[in-house]
């Protein structure tokens, strides 16, 4: 099956931090060995894309951000022939893009794969070491992940996940970092059958977390937050209990909702100081903490050192997930509907209005996720 694929397409294109987006014309990209090429109908909007936007995490301009997307493949790179992978199959794209080869990877652990850190995260390229971007004139634009907001982009094929047609494309973005990171957050954990949980903040990330733990067992999933708007919708996500933390004490509420012993496991989805105290807060005696949200640059929280020690708490940072085996399984859920990834897409921008998009979610303005849909 071939397709014709156009030399040029549309990309939002990130020149300088801070000056925001502007959709550019660049050179359609190509696979090379073991990276797949799709057409992109649709790419998640997600706050780590905002921290290199506002110059708050280095990352080397000219670029092209976006790393949680959706599509049909159109080319295969060499060596993908035993993949099971085939031109014209829908995929979901995650973020965390392992090479399969690094020791971390021949462990299984996708979310500490080396090259990706070194080479994607600090210089926007892939594992040649070359970026897959350029502008007609030949000038390199460098890719944060797969450069997801784009018309078209190339994904090493450790990195995608067939979709079954019952799934809905545009929304379905979200699979490969919003529903994927809580997905590995929730299996970080060691959720065990009738735990109590507790999701401090319920942005895209929090809300999958709240289903995905609903989903495993949890006897409880009490969601915490600043806002009102974002608390409304979790219920229909899983969230058992919802408390305003700006409005009321969190750790006074979760002890009155748990008979005074606090939750089994605490998730933390949004990197800064008070969401971690709120998480540690609200933690039982022998309970886990799972931080899963980035801060802007360099971030740190205060820790109270005699309590974790004496009531036998515990810290997991959970960074993504285990990609070639938790991005199928997350793309079961969804097709079984143990995932509700349909109503946590709640806006659609056109890509010429990425840069609006994602200025909103900065003001906090976006409840769930927001996707750019390629066909608008």
């Amino acid at each position: 099956m071939s397709v014709q694929i156009p030399e040029t397409m549309r990309a939002a294109v990130l020149r300088e931090p801070g000056k925001g987006l502007t959709v550019e014309s660049l050179r359609t990209p190509r696979p090379k060995a073991d990276e797949v090429l799709i057409k992109v109908d649709a790419c998640g909007m997600c706050h780590s894309d905002l921290h290199v936007i506002g110059g708050a995490i280095a990352f080397p301009m000219p670029a092209v951000l976006g790393h949680e997307v959706a599509g049909t493949i159109v080319q295969l790179g060499e060596g993908t022939e035993h993949t099971g992978l085939a031109v014209g199959q829908r995929v979901a794209g995650a973020f965390l893009m392992p090479c399969g080869r690094c020791e971390a990877c021949a462990k299984g652990h996708d979310e500490l794969c080396g090259p990706f850190f070194d080479l994607n995260r600090l210089k926007g390229v892939l594992y040649d070491g070359t970026t897959r971007l350029s502008t007609p004139e030949g000038e390199a634009v460098h890719m944060y992940s797969m450069g997801g907001l784009a018309e078209y982009a190339v994904i090493p094929a450790t990195s995608v996940a067939p979709v079954p047609d019952e799934i809905d494309t545009v929304p379905s973005a979200i699979l490969g970092c919003a529903a994927l990171t809580a997905y590995g957050a929730v299996r970080r954990a060691g959720l065990q059958h009738g735990e109590t949980v507790a999701v401090v903040a319920v942005g895209g990330v929090g809300s999958n977390i709240c289903q995905i733990a609903s989903a495993m067992g949890a006897k409880q999933v009490i969601a915490i937050d600043v806002s009102d708007e974002k608390l409304a919708p979790v219920t229909a996500f899983g969230a058992t209990a919802v408390v305003n933390s700006a409005t009321s004490d969190a750790r006074e509420k979760v002890l009155e909702l748990t008979g005074g012993r606090g939750v089994d496991v605490a998730f933390e989805a949004l990197g800064i100081g008070p969401t971690w105290k709120t998480a540690l807060d609200v933690l039982s005696d022998g309970g886990r903490m799972v931080p899963i949200g980035l801060g802007a640059g360099v971030q740190s929280a205060e820790v109270e050192i005699n309590r974790t020690v004496r009531r036998s708490q515990s810290i997991l940072g959970s960074y993504g997930a285990r990609t070639r085996v938790d991005l199928p399984a997350v793309v079961d859920m969804a097709a079984r509907g143990e995932i509700n990834y349909k109503e946590l897409v709640t806006r659609r921008f056109p890509l010429e209005q990425a840069g609006e998009g994602y200025e909103l979610l900065r003001q906090g303005g976006i409840v769930g996720r927001a996707v750019v849909d390629m066909s608008l």
